[in-house]
């Protein structure tokens, strides 16, 4: 290719006969004629607008003491007199002079005035109808010490002028065509500034990043699979002819799917940090604005700019903003998000892979993303990004631990293993929690009982000292919380109880317990879910018990009891009434305009009714196994309550230890129906 081709072609020079367009030379002649007026105005307000007299009728008014006061300047003197109505105004300049020289003690005062120059004037404003009226008058003369001396013997007021200079009179008249042309100028470029707005509305708002070179996959924990997957995209950043002898490309598309906070964002991150490549970054939001087609245009400018850069990695977050299902909507497809995800499809179907370009994305929702977008040749790979497990929650808890003084007797393993489903995010915030509260009771390293106390706050919230309860509601929350300890303590598939107290805590908790698995689970069978619904009902069935009436405080356990009985009977197959059937829908997969106008419900009315009967069933047979577990061993329940009423909080080990020396070591495996004596009342 020649340079010739980059010239501009000959039609877009000048022709040297063009004459300017009509509406250029309209706007020029609007500019012209505005600053004319402005000038006519500005003339008009710097006017001199005083009445102007006659030399020989100052020295007139001088000698018939009628002068004021006086101002004397250069060239110029102002001053103000008030000639009374019956004042008679001389004929000639002859008879001024004599009654000058009658009225003066200055015998040569008439020969020295005439020496003046100019000479006497005629009559040129003061008239008959003019006097004795108040007015200023202005008078063309040289400097005359003979005026001094009048004015001095006369005893009238004057003061000197000082001369104003070339500068200031140059400003006085620069400075106002200065401000008009600052003005129009101003004007011209915010015209200038609103065509180039216009004309950048179709730039992509991609930032390049240069502070992530320090970002490493050692800076990423919790997540191994996801790193193996994109160390790969590193290795080919750095060496693509590895692969590319082989035959083999690079995925085109990277889409990183998992819950918020676990490490999309870092991980992409990383990846340019190792690679040592730039790194573009933008919402998925940026793309789209109200007016059609700015989307479309962004996105062929995102690309653009990642070829000129290549080798890079383009990162696009929350893409569901811009990638959801087409046909989503009520009205018709010709939409902006649309067009900007057609641009999207045709920009990734035709990108090449040997220009080093990574795309890469994340999102947490990726079933509402459009079928067309993850298609292979778009998103060849979808890396799943979960939620630690204990052993990768001790990996991150690691990671965020540096450049804090943790006390020797902190145990990130036991706090991992007591974070069951904490993501990476949600692990940071609390050490930073740990952290703040250290710092608060003055300590110098944060302790077991900070980190404790941390994640207490993270999963309950922060304690609620102003919220004092009454006696009587005291006891009941008491008892409702043993309730709730002890038939998870006795039932054999139940979550271990870590902690019960009765301390108010976040919105509503006036307290809770603490349960938490041993191990990391990902499936649950069915015993597991009875015992949690006997667990859950427990408290509301304590109240009965002692109280032998309700209160409000069991609302969250009957929603979340009726949740799980309704999933085992509607997801879970686990009704022997109902048999291996699901009914309903997953509510995640709603769009509106696809499934706004269809029903969530797929079964018959029939189904409802024996679908809400084995519901019913299921939380009352529960309801009735938890009181009778509460009744065979009501001593250890009133030995829990006044527990927890002495000193408000129970840890697990404690409630494990009470419960082994009344009930033996073996007291959780034993059946339910056998016969087990009660615990022992506490001495004292």
């Amino acid at each position: 290719m020649t340079d010739d081709k980059k010239k501009p072609p000959a039609e877009s020079k000048p022709h040297p006969d063009r004459q300017p367009s009509p509406k250029k030379f309209r706007i020029s002649l609007t500019y012209v004629l505005l600053a004319l007026v402005a000038i006519i105005l500005l003339a008009m307000l710097v006017q001199d607008v005083r009445k102007k007299a006659s030399y020989d009728e100052f020295l007139w008014a001088i000698a018939n003491d009628y002068v004021d006061w006086v101002r004397l300047g250069e060239e110029t003197h102002y001053g103000v007199m008030v000639i009374p109505d019956d004042a008679k105004l001389p004929a000639s300049n002859e008879e001024i002079l004599a009654d000058i020289q009658s009225k003066s003690s200055d015998p040569d005062i008439g020969e020295k005035l005439k020496k003046f120059s100019p000479p006497f004037g005629g009559r040129l404003v003061l008239k008959p109808e003019d006097l004795g009226k108040t007015f200023f008058f202005e008078v063309n003369a040289l400097r005359d010490s003979t005026l001094v001396d009048l004015l001095v013997e006369k005893g009238i007021r004057f003061e000197g002028q000082p001369s104003s200079g070339f500068w200031p009179t140059l400003m006085v008249w620069v400075l106002p065509f200065v401000l008009i042309f600052g003005f129009w100028f101003l004007l011209m470029r915010q015209s200038g500034q609103m065509g180039r707005a216009a004309l950048s509305f179709g730039r992509s708002r991609a930032k390049l990043q240069g502070d992530i070179q320090d970002v490493t996959f050692d800076d990423v924990a919790g997540c191994d699979e996801a790193k193996e997957e994109l160390k790969e995209v590193v290795d080919f950043l750095k060496s693509p002819k590895k692969y590319q002898s082989l035959g083999g490309r690079m995925p085109k598309g990277l889409l990183l799917v998992g819950p918020p906070g676990t490490g999309k964002t870092l991980l992409a991150r990383a990846v340019a940090g190792e690679s040592k490549t730039p790194f573009f970054t933008l919402s998925g939001s940026d793309f789209v604005e109200m007016f059609v087609g700015v989307g479309a245009a962004r996105v062929r400018d995102l690309f653009q700019q990642a070829k000129n850069k290549a080798p890079c990695i383009v990162f696009v977050d929350e893409l569901d903003a811009v990638g959801r299902h087409r046909g989503a909507g009520l009205g018709g497809g010709h939409d902006e998000r649309e067009q900007t995800l057609n641009q999207l499809l045709v920009e990734m179907d035709g990108f090449d892979t040997t220009h080093g370009v990574i795309f890469l994305a994340a999102t947490n929702r990726p079933d509402v993303l459009d079928p067309a977008l993850l298609r292979p040749g778009r998103f060849d790979r979808q890396i799943v990004i979960d939620a630690p497990d204990a052993k990768g929650r001790k990996a991150v808890l690691e990671v965020h631990a540096r450049g804090k003084p943790f006390s020797p007797d902190v145990d990130f393993a036991t706090i991992a293993a007591a974070t069951p489903g904490f993501t990476g995010a949600d692990l940071a915030n609390a050490l930073n929690e740990a952290a703040l509260l250290a710092a608060r009771r003055g300590k110098q390293m944060i302790e077991q009982q900070d980190v404790d106390e941390a994640v207490e706050r993270t999963i309950a919230g922060p304690e609620r000292k102003s919220r004092r309860l009454g006696e009587e509601e005291r006891k009941r929350v008491a008892y409702h919380e043993a309730g709730h300890a002890l038939v998870a303590a006795l039932t054999v598939h139940s979550d271990p109880v870590r902690k019960i107290s009765i301390v108010p805590r976040g919105h509503a908790a006036l307290g809770y317990t603490m349960q938490t698995p041993d191990d990391d689970r990902y499936l649950t069978i069915k015993n597991a879910l009875v015992d949690r619904l006997k667990t859950l009902l427990a408290g509301r069935a304590a109240e009965i018990l002692v109280f032998e009436e309700l209160s409000t405080g069991a609302a969250s356990d009957l929603d979340r009891a009726t949740h799980i009985a309704r999933a085992m009977v509607c997801r879970y197959g686990m009704s022997d009434r109902m048999g291996p059937v699901t009914f309903g829908r997953d509510h995640q997969q709603v769009f509106l305009g696809r499934d706004f106008f269809q029903e969530e419900r797929n079964y018959s009315d029939r189904s409802a009714e024996e679908i809400d009967s084995e519901v019913k069933r299921i939380l009352q047979e529960n309801s009735e196994a938890a009181t009778k577990i509460l009744e065979r061993h009501r001593v250890c329940l009133d030995r829990i309550a006044s527990t927890l009423l002495e000193r408000e909080v129970i840890q697990g080990k404690e409630l494990q230890d009470m419960l082994r020396s009344e009930l033996g070591e073996d007291y959780r495996n034993r059946p339910e129906e056998a016969e087990t004596p009660g615990c022992r009342p506490a001495s004292g």
